[in-house]
């Protein structure tokens, strides 16, 4: 519910709150902050804080590091938490310059540019319905973070064998408290991994909720003496963690992917959409599995999409149509993972479908096979491709797509390539332990 300036100011001396966290996600999807005390409140409300975004990877260079703070009244929010010495508040901001314009370097704004390009088309909203997965690892003595899961279980299974239940549990009644609409939590198929879906907001608010989420179950994990991870793929041999997206698109009349005379009852608007999806696939993997260990997720035998095919019925190709209609109508896209920055998947992920509306890009055929047992030259015969298999080839293959480009604006796109060339280059040039297994004797 939005709230104004005024109502803040009280709910603030009301609640005593004594702390403000004026929070921002950087280009590589970490959460930052500016703890501020509450005396600063009235200041940051008239967009007065500024911050040195020098300091920030990929923002901006020393001489041009003033920032400023403008936080987003909507998403007002007291930590129940943490309250030793009085309450601590939340503000999540859009990072400005100082002559007013919008930051090309922040993420969240950059997603707010490429809503504003769908409004142009004639939507109204963008809207996500995501589906992250964590695993949880013990801790050891010391509070070090372990490899050692804390269950066994497997998909839905409950105590005793789900030992994660209770932190699960409360992690779900914690965000309950803080205002999500928290529709399933469950036991994922690893041993130690779980998911939690909330319901479906507008991007911006989607993505603001992500990252809160993110917040809330590394911090409650930890009370139960855990670590949450949403590394994509932590261990060998088991599946490891996607964030699925339910997207859909709505104008005034309502979802603009339903239409009840189309096939499948789908409009052509999100046969269009899909279209798009598909053709950027290979050049949106870098955003939307943006390490390393990322291509450790995607490959066959642990559920993860490889190949760039649809579907309204099996589970194997990159997008599925789930059988909901009406408003409910969607497309789920299970190729992002969970170290995706939010805000970045979502603009590519928008100007993907939205190049597909544009240039009215038919989808290939859907394909209602198992995708994993057929051979290449079956794919091959339907016109079934792969993701691109490392971070190196997926940035390859997004430097020569100018639309996702585009949905980065140049600054996002030069920083973000610029990092993971280097990301690539330092983990190229290490020695694994895999390695010296392999070699060490046999040379």
């Amino acid at each position: 519910m939005t709230k104004t300036k005024e109502e803040i100011l009280k709910l603030a001396e009301e609640e005593n709150v004594r702390f403000l966290r004026l929070m921002f996600t950087d280009i590589m999807g970490t959460i930052k902050n500016v703890e501020v005390p509450v005396s600063q409140l009235k200041k940051v409300l008239d967009n007065k804080m500024m911050f040195d975004g020098s300091s920030i990877e990929g923002f901006v260079r020393i001489e041009e590091s003033d920032m400023y703070l403008h936080p987003d009244v909507d998403t007002w929010m007291i930590f129940p938490w943490e309250n030793q010495h009085g309450k601590v508040a939340r503000l999540i901001c859009d990072i400005y310059n100082p002559d007013g314009t919008p930051f090309a370097g922040d993420p969240r704004g950059n997603l707010k540019r490429a809503l504003k390009h769908m409004e142009e088309l004639g939507f109204s909203s963008f809207n996500l319905g995501p589906e992250p997965e964590f695993f949880l690892f013990k801790l050891d003595e010391k509070g070090g973070i372990t490899t050692d899961l804390n269950d066994q279980g497997g998909y839905f299974d409950f105590a005793p064998t789900d030992l994660g239940e209770n932190c699960r549990r409360d992690i779900v009644l914690e965000l309950e408290h803080l205002g999500f609409e928290v529709e399933a939590s469950h036991h994922e198929v690893a041993p130690g991994q779980h998911e939690i879906d909330f319901k479906y907001a507008n991007a911006v608010e989607a993505c603001d909720n992500i990252q809160t989420f993110k917040l809330v179950v590394k911090t409650i994990a930890r009370k139960h003496g855990l670590h949450a991870t949403f590394m994509p793929k932590p261990l060998f041999g088991i599946n490891g963690s996607g964030m699925h997206c339910n997207m859909s698109l709505f104008t005034k009349d309502g979802n603009a992917f339903y239409d009840e005379k189309g096939e499948m009852q789908l409009s052509q608007t999100a046969y269009h959409f899909l279209g798009g999806l598909l053709q950027h696939a290979r050049a949106y993997t870098a955003v939307c599995n943006p390490t390393v260990n990322s291509y450790k997720r995607l490959v066959p035998g642990y559920e993860a999409p490889v190949y760039v095919a649809w579907s309204g019925h099996n589970r194997s190709p990159l997008v599925r149509v789930p059988e909901s209609r009406g408003l409910s109508t969607r497309l789920e896209l299970r190729s992002v993972d969970p170290a995706a920055n939010p805000y970045l998947a979502m603009a590519v992920l928008l100007e993907a479908g939205l190049d597909g509306i544009k240039n009215e890009i038919e989808p290939p055929k859907a394909v209602d096979r198992n995708i994993y047992v057929m051979t290449e030259e079956e794919r091959k015969a339907v016109d079934i491709f792969d993701l691109p298999s490392t971070l190196h080839n997926a940035i390859k293959v997004l430097r020569e797509d100018q639309v996702m480009i585009d949905a980065l604006g140049q600054h996002i796109f030069n920083n973000f390539v610029e990092a993971k060339r280097m990301e690539w280059a330092a983990f190229r040039q290490t020695v694994s332990q895999w390695e010296r297994d392999q070699y060490l004797e046999l040379y």
